[in-house]
């Protein structure tokens, strides 16, 4: 499947399962700390050096809802990054890129 069928595939399911309806008790805020939820799972499989596919992947799921939620969606949001960062300028720093404005 490509980016787009998987948005899609991933919106339907949240609407079969009335995710996107705030009288069911969804915020954005709530799904925010279910992402740092499934961050925590990709920082403890890391460290365990475990495959971390599937924690990647369900943070895509989050942040598909979750841009839902905001009146956006997954592309909209990794286009305004891209123009943000496309012209930055930085160094690696102990292995963390440092934006220019910041070294």
């Amino acid at each position: 499947m490509n980016l787009q069928e998987l948005n899609d595939k991933t919106i339907k399911w949240g609407e079969d399962r009335n995710f996107y309806h705030p009288e069911h008790g969804t915020t954005a805020l709530k799904q925010f700390a279910k992402l740092v939820e499934e961050v925590g799972e990709i920082a403890g499989n890391l460290s365990r050096g475990r495959d971390i596919k599937d924690d990647i992947g369900d943070c895509l799921v989050v942040l598909t809802g979750l841009a839902k939620l905001s009146n956006t969606n997954l592309a909209e949001c990794w286009e305004v990054a891209w123009n943000d960062i496309k012209d930055r300028k930085g160094a690696m720093i102990n292995g963390v890129f440092v934006k220019e404005s910041d070294l």
